[in-house]
């Protein structure tokens, strides 16, 4: 579905002419869908962030008092451990009201892991964005989701530019100035490509560009530039799985 927005009076009183020579801009609102799928990984997505600020919590309770233990606590050993403990009464309050809160996040994540895994292996979208490094079922499907059709954005570049990770400009007279990306578009697209990007850095692919620009550039700025080449990366991988289905619909 495509809305056409009006910018003022004068262009709404001139709309029906301007819309049949393409003069005002198109925004583009997903089907639902595709919204319903955005819905359920940002809902997955943030109980995951849940439950890591709650396990973090946890270490922090155990920090003040100097408890340690080079495993992790929450596997099945981890918990004898914490059992073990001899922490004062509000502490182990505490520690058992967080890890209680934490077992109660499992069966929401692990059913909505179910049903977001059983929906990727019919997703072709999926299978393609898979294959690009640092980039599992989970993140493609995010990536899928958030980018919608992709047929939408002309050139890779104006999808890196929507999901926020083009420099701004500014510009006077003679003198063009580049800034820090945008952050324009979905925070949920450039989130999950700068996660990507943290495994991406490493791979023969990435690795030789990404030490340059973290040389030149510093650590963040040459991380983000490796998330907007998975970016341009995806944007052909996802063209080429849409050209069959277009060339299908016009038969």
């Amino acid at each position: 579905m495509s809305v056409y927005v009006g910018i003022d009076v004068h262009r709404k009183r001139r709309s029906p002419w301007s819309r049949r020579a393409d003069l005002l801009p198109e925004a583009w609102i997903a089907p639902l869908q595709i919204r319903q799928q955005r819905a359920l990984l940002r809902h997955r997505c943030q109980l995951v962030r849940l439950r890591t600020l709650l396990r973090n919590r946890v270490h922090a309770v155990l920090a003040d008092h100097g408890c340690d233990r080079p495993g992790s606590y929450f596997t099945a050993p981890g918990r004898v451990w914490l059992d073990g403990l001899d922490l004062p009464g509000a502490s182990r309050r505490v520690v058992v009201d967080l890890l209680s809160l934490t077992d109660a996040l499992k069966e929401p994540i692990d059913a909505l892991d179910k049903q977001l895994l059983a929906h990727a292996r019919g997703d072709p979208r999926v299978k393609v964005l898979t294959q690009l490094p640092g980039v599992g079922t989970l993140t493609a499907l995010i990536i899928a989701a958030e980018v919608g059709d992709v047929t939408r954005f002309p050139s890779a570049r104006k999808l890196a530019a929507w999901a926020g990770l083009t420099p701004t400009v500014r510009g006077s007279d003679l003198t063009v100035r580049h800034g820090h990306i945008s952050k324009q578009g979905s925070p949920w697209l450039r989130w999950i490509l700068c996660e990507a990007a943290q495994t991406a850095k490493r791979s023969p692919e990435f690795a030789p560009a990404y030490q340059r620009l973290a040389h030149r550039r510093g650590k963040k700025i040459a991380t983000t530039a490796i998330a907007r080449r998975l970016l341009t990366r995806a944007y052909h991988l996802l063209r080429t799985v849409q050209a069959p289905h277009d060339r299908q619909g016009t038969r």
